[in-house]
């Protein structure tokens, strides 16, 4: 879903940038216009009914269709890929509840009828999922499905902004070249497959918390990240045969970072080409100095981390 999501982002600040209007910009317009609104809801129709159409075409038509069926994954990938799915809701979600603020319709009807949209859209490839049976309906997808939304929902309605955003890095592996079958081929497929690579983080506005600080730069946040690396598959690593021998076996392991971010949403702009550049780049974390700890009982620094 990862490479969706971005593709999508692009793909609407490029349109915004083109277009002279800015539907990802956080403000709420007091004037309620029909024709955007007409515009926002067909335009999320319309990739909504692609994105499955495409799905089913190119992902799920040479598999098994077997009917609704439930499996626990919980164990699978030490759970990397729900925050995979926690962070698609959640930026879904803020693309859909500022296209709706951009429309004029009321503050709390833009919250949650924009900001469920990425619910709507995960429970769907849920439901997909759950008739294979190379996956199956896992109520944790749910679970993390849900808790990205409410994130962005219950601080919405809570604060009136996001002090607490999600964000997402990646950086490549050597594990991907040993399984590029499982874990990607390309540059490209290994962002979205190769979950040793990734990070998903949680980036605290400093000012938001501390009101009266104005010593603070607006931008300035402060993010702690959780990672796993050492992952050849989901649960347990197959040993790999390679030239003529066996590999040595790959440890796997989490890692939790504390770091400073940009929230490049508070850098103030009339322009709406900055604003829609600004809230697409704003997705990931900006890559500064980093300290990692990691349940192999390591402690390290890394000048910049991404």
């Amino acid at each position: 879903m990862l490479k969706k999501t971005i593709i999508l982002l692009i793909f609407i600040c490029t349109l915004n940038n083109l277009s002279g209007q800015s539907p990802v910009d956080s403000t709420y317009s007091e004037d309620f216009k029909p024709g955007r609104l007409g515009l926002v809801g067909g335009a999320g129709g319309v990739f909504y009914g692609g994105m499955l159409t495409g799905l089913y075409t190119v992902w799920y038509q040479d598999n098994h269709w077997v009917g609704l069926h439930v499996k626990n994954d919980n164990a699978g990938w030490m759970q990397i890929d729900k925050y995979g799915h926690a962070y698609t809701c959640y930026l879904f979600g803020k693309l859909g509840m500022n296209s709706m603020r951009w429309t004029g319709v009321k503050r709390k009807r833009a919250i949650w009828y924009g900001g469920a949209y990425g619910f709507l859209f995960m429970t769907s490839v849920e439901l997909l999922d759950g008739n294979y049976a190379e996956w199956g309906f896992s109520p944790m997808d749910m679970v993390a499905n849900a808790s990205g939304s409410l994130l962005l929902i219950g601080q919405e309605l809570a604060f009136k902004k996001q002090i607490l955003t999600f964000k997402f890095s990646y950086h490549h592996t050597e594990l991907a070249a040993m399984r590029p079958n499982v874990l990607g081929d390309s540059d490209l497929s290994r962002v979205v497959a190769d979950y040793n690579g990734q990070t998903f983080w949680w980036s605290l506005n400093l000012r938001s918390v501390f009101k009266h600080k104005e010593f603070i730069p607006k931008w300035l946040n402060v993010a702690g990240g959780y990672g796993a690396y050492g992952m050849l598959s989901a649960e347990n690593n197959p040993r790999i045969y390679h030239e003529g021998a066996f590999l040595p076996p790959v440890e796997r392991y989490r890692s939790y970072y504390l770091s400073l971010d940009l929230d490049l949403d508070k850098i103030e702009t009339r322009s709406k080409f900055l604003k829609s550049t600004f809230f697409f780049l704003n997705m990931i974390k900006f890559p500064l100095p980093t300290v990692e700890f990691n349940t192999l009982g390591e402690k390290k620094f890394h000048p910049f981390f991404f």
